[in-house]
């Protein structure tokens, strides 16, 4: 087993505990269904959340080619998956109510959200970057547009209570990242 095998275990690991806890807490709405009520925003960045750790997940792989590995990009890399699982964990509580008003939930835990959001994003920089510099893929001109509108998409989730605002947030970042890596993966094709 290479290094990369090994760190992709772990991450790999880490990463679909983070879908699992999504899929878990959704379930749970659904089985609660006449006592929880949900609060679309919220389900909204489940369903975001979901597809950003299936993307990152996915974007991985770029790494297999990668042979000269450090210890601080191992321990990166791993700082990276738990950022996102925490991402996951924060949007369900652990140990659900069967009543749960998700939207009080939701604003409740909304500060640590968008923080680790950010953070999430401000690491994803660096990884990007890595993979450049490494030649591993090439850094799609858009990435730097595309980092700015989620930085700043997380930033307004974090200084605004206002409910309009939260339900269009996870919308235009879910068609944010899907023009952004469809036409990325354009590119790679392309190439």
């Amino acid at each position: 087993m290479g290094i990369f095998e090994y760190l992709g275990v772990l991450i790999s690991v880490i990463m679909g505990l983070g879908i699992t806890h999504l899929a878990v807490g959704a379930s749970k709405l659904v089985q609660n269904r006449d006592r929880c009520k949900p609060y679309l925003p919220h389900s909204l960045w489940a369903i975001a959340i979901l597809v950003y750790i299936l993307i990152i997940w996915w974007g991985m792989y770029w790494w297999s080619n990668h042979s000269n590995w450090s210890a601080f990009e191992f321990l990166f890399i791993t700082l990276y998956a738990l950022t996102l699982f925490f991402l996951s964990a924060l949007l369900f509580p652990h140990d659900m109510d069967k009543d749960i008003d998700v939207e009080v939930y939701f604003f409740k835990q909304r500060r640590w959200f968008f923080s680790v959001l950010i953070v999430a994003w401000l690491l994803d920089i660096p990884e990007t970057l890595s993979k450049g510099s490494a030649a591993l893929r090439d850094v799609p001109v858009a990435y730097g547009f595309f980092i700015a509108g989620n930085l700043s998409i997380a930033a307004v989730g974090l200084i605004t209570e206002n409910r309009a605002v939260h339900l269009a947030l996870p919308i235009v970042w879910l068609i944010g990242v899907f023009v952004f890596v469809g036409s990325s993966t354009m590119s790679v094709i392309a190439s």
